[in-house]
């Protein structure tokens, strides 16, 4: 799946190629949520009226269906099997309105929404019979390129209320009734709770159709969060979703290997009791009947930037998810190395080199951005192309480690850089922007540095250290700044008035502080 920024033009991306996914080995493409048909049927079985024929809303509705039909064709022309994600419970605002259930249509147990989700259902699969199957989420609802459709859903994490009869409907609908696949989401509903996923693997009879999809880590996308404990549990089959270009972690813009860590383990879940699965690697091994496959959101995920010109390190742990999730027999190391060489055409030494610069990767972004052991508790404190402030660790041996490992991360993206430089690369191209881009994370993440000892400093009341780290954090962000001067191929650069999602924001934190030392 590409994860187009909500509200705005759709990436330009390889990814949303068939011909080109298909060839990394990838075997079905997942159609963002406002590609998915849920936004593209009529309604004419329930009512000529919800959208009627000459408006506004039907002639929106027919345009997106000729969109998607040509997507489609597109998959189908390579043999990919074809997917939607959707948000659900979704409707038309006409519908909401003629029927007055604007209290009510988020309700799943409610007689009128169950019919009108059945009759969405077969109109999606009649409309669009290409379609292999979908990709629901109840967790959020979506609605910046849809401006004609409303969506709620009530009580989203109750088992009982809404996850279960919600199921109920689709896997009767979907699976059983069409023999098509439904792939249901546990984001943001039932991801962290074994008593309620649990509840609901009870209460749902498992179908070779239905299949649970669950992120690697719990809670979003983030390093040093714990390893899912729902992967290897339960009784329904289940896929593992992977964000190739991680929103909290530069979305592309700098070496950023996590393959090795989600196949193998990352580093800060080798503390895991044994008997505990910590890996996709180790799921597959113990769980073998329960392995449904790996699903990427190769491109995509969070809001804004930065905004990549260059897919390389995307592609990268596109192409490793995508060949190991078919080979699982095979190593993460064989499958790298494989992409080393036909992907780069690197040979020798330059391949130890390669795969020394990725795995540092993985140790400084972990190691700048959070630490090893979550001392920063506040994950949100960057993201996407802005950066916030970041709280110092909750006792003295955290922040201690904090600020150490801070120092670890500049280190090894200085390596990271000494290695890019080293690289016979097979262009001058990638030669560039393996440079450029190392360049680039080196400069994000000294500017972090900066942010974490300038609030060591302040919670300290140090006003020699605020004087200090203020003066690193200017020049940080000066030399960082240039990078586009000499590298045309590195993304757009984060911003200091960023302020979407961010809590605090961290340049007017510094310029506070700078009025008052």
């Amino acid at each position: 799946m590409v994860h187009h920024n909500p509200g705005e033009i759709p990436y330009k991306s390889v990814y949303n190629d068939p011909a080109v996914i298909k060839e990394m080995g990838y075997n079905g493409k997942v159609y963002f949520l406002f590609e998915s048909p849920a936004l593209a049927i009529n309604w004419e079985s329930v009512d000529v009226d919800i959208l009627p024929k000459g408006s506004e809303e039907r002639k929106w509705v027919d345009d997106k269906a000729l969109q998607i039909k040509k997507m489609h064709a597109a998959s189908k022309a390579q043999g990919m099997a074809i997917y939607a994600m959707s948000d659900l419970v979704l409707f038309p605002k006409r519908l909401i309105k003629k029927y007055k259930i604007e209290s009510t249509f988020g309700n799943p147990n409610n007689v009128q929404t169950e019919k009108f989700i059945r009759a969405q259902i077969n109109e999606m699969f009649d409309q669009f019979s290409d379609l292999d199957g979908l990709v629901v989420r109840i967790g959020e609802t979506y609605l910046h390129d849809a401006p004609f459709h409303q969506g709620a859903i009530k009580d989203k994490s109750n088992a009982k209320k809404t996850i279960i009869p919600l199921m109920q409907i689709l896997r009767e609908e979907i699976c059983v009734k069409r023999n098509k696949q439904l792939i249901f989401r546990t984001w943001n509903a039932f991801d962290r709770d074994m008593e309620t996923y649990l509840k609901v693997n009870d209460a749902i009879e498992p179908h070779q159709n239905l299949i649970i999809s669950i992120k690697q880590c719990e809670g979003d996308f983030h390093r040093a969060r714990p390893f899912s404990k729902l992967i290897g549990q339960g009784r329904h089959r289940q896929i593992i979703e992977v964000q190739a270009a991680r929103e909290y972690e530069g979305k592309g813009a700098y070496p950023n290997y996590i393959a090795n860590g989600v196949i193998e383990g990352f580093e800060e879940h080798a503390r895991m009791p044994e008997e505990e699965i910590n890996s996709i690697s180790e799921f597959v091994e113990k769980r073998p009947d329960l392995y449904a496959g790996i699903w990427t959101w190769s491109r995509g995920g969070g809001w804004d930037g930065p905004y990549i010109k260059n897919e390389m390190w995307c592609d990268l742990n596109a192409w490793v998810m995508a060949q190991w999730g078919q080979n699982t027999e095979k190593s993460e190391a064989f499958i790298f190395n494989r992409y080393a060489t036909e992907r780069l055409h690197l040979k020798g030494k330059d391949i130890i080199k390669f795969r020394k610069l990725c795995l540092l990767s993985a140790e400084a972004v972990i190691r700048g951005r959070n630490t090893t052991y979550n001392d920063i508790s506040d994950v949100w404190w960057t993201r996407d192309q802005g950066i916030g402030w970041p709280a110092p660790a909750k006792d003295l041996v955290g922040q201690s480690r904090n600020l150490e490992q801070k120092e670890e991360s500049i280190a090894k993206w200085k390596e990271i850089v000494k290695l890019a430089k080293s690289i016979h690369w097979d262009s001058e191209e990638t030669r560039k922007h393996a440079i450029a881009s190392s360049k680039y994370g080196l400069g994000v993440y000294k500017i972090y540095r900066a942010l974490v000892y300038l609030s060591d400093a302040e919670a300290k009341g140090d006003k020699k250290g605020i004087v200090k780290w203020i003066k690193i954090y200017d020049k940080s962000w000066a030399e960082y700044n240039k990078l586009p001067e000499k590298y045309r191929s590195v993304a757009t650069l984060y911003t200091q008035d960023y302020n979407r999602h961010i809590k605090n924001n961290a340049d007017k934190k510094v310029n506070e502080l700078r009025q008052h030392n």
